[in-house]
């Protein structure tokens, strides 16, 4: 039956319900071949300015990242999808794609404010993946 459906030109809405059908199949392939593939993001926080007047401790800045940071609604869940080093004043982020600079910004401000440094200082985006904490220009 199916032979003789292919082969004659009248059932053509059947024709067109098969092709759907691989379409559908070949967008499914594609979703879990893109799956596999994790990409790194990489940002940095640079506190050179307040860390050399000895306003802030980078130190006290990354144990704040770390405690604070929401892997999958939790906290304190970084695991091997986050990771955060320091080096001086520059504290670098590593994390798994679902990951928003905008996050870490929003942090920043958190600690800031809980040090009771907003009104002083602010983050500031140099560059794609970085930040930097400085000053207010005050004429």
């Amino acid at each position: 039956i199916l032979s003789q459906a292919l082969s004659s030109q009248p059932p053509v809405p059947f024709l067109s319900s098969l092709a759907h059908l691989t379409m559908v199949v070949k967008g499914l392939k594609k979703k879990a071949a893109a799956k596999g593939k994790k990409a790194t993001l990489k940002f940095t926080l640079d506190c050179q300015q307040p860390a050399d007047d000895n306003i802030i401790e980078p130190k006290d800045f990354e144990k704040f990242l770390t405690a604070r940071i929401k892997v999958e609604g939790k906290t304190g869940n970084l695991g091997d999808k986050v990771s955060i080093s320091r080096d001086k004043s520059k504290i670098h982020v590593t994390a798994e794609a679902p990951f928003s600079k905008r996050y870490l910004k929003y942090l920043g401000k958190k600690y800031l404010k809980s040090q009771q440094l907003r009104d002083f200082l602010r983050i500031v985006a140099p560059s794609k993946t970085s930040y930097e904490l400085r000053y207010f220009n005050i004429n």
